[in-house]
């Protein structure tokens, strides 16, 4: 088998966002891998808006992503105890899409956050948002980046040694998953 394919998203928009870090993180610790990040920047789902000019350009590129991935790496911030409003948005956009690319395919979870318990529902809610695609949703170790404004240094990498290692063993799993 060839080198796999790795997509990663992040659940922000915000340029510097630590979830996009721990992202970029995880993918180099998931090396070797082709890595590409996906986007979520995409318009609020409208019905309207699908019916007037079908998908937007943005979700067809995520979904083809997708599909082209033997992987997928997300990380969620928490809004109000919650996964973000894009992530949700760019989850109700791909569920349009006609080659359905979610099924069936490995996913691993994991948020980052200012407060202390790092994204934890947040975490939670993206699972629960993922169910209605099947993917199959490493169910752990479950990776939460508490205080992650402070986490990385300045290379990308993860400051504490034990959360690189904890960040590794959820890697190694993923990579297990691929068929």
């Amino acid at each position: 088998m060839g080198q796999h394919k790795l997509l990663g998203i992040s659940g922000s928009l915000r340029a510097g966002s630590t979830n996009t870090k721990l992202v970029k993180a995880a993918a180099a610790i998931f090396d070797p891998a082709e890595f590409r990040m996906g986007s979520i920047d995409m318009p609020l789902y409208s019905g309207d808006v699908e019916e007037a000019s079908g998908l937007p350009a943005a979700v067809d590129t995520l979904a083809e992503d997708i599909a082209w991935a033997d992987a997928v790496v997300i990380s969620t911030p928490e809004y109000n105890k919650l996964l973000s409003g894009a992530l949700k948005n760019a989850l109700d956009w791909v569920s349009r899409s006609k080659i359905k690319p979610w099924a069936d395919k490995p996913v691993a979870v994991m948020s980052a956050a200012a407060g202390r318990a790092g994204g934890e529902r947040g975490q939670w809610t993206l699972r629960l948002a993922l169910n209605p695609f099947q993917p199959r949703v490493i169910a752990g170790p479950e990776f939460m980046l508490a205080a992650s404004g402070s986490a990385f240094a300045e290379d990308g990498t993860l400051k504490d040694a034990g959360s690189a290692d904890f960040l590794g063993k959820l890697m190694d799993n993923l990579r297990t998953e691929i068929r």
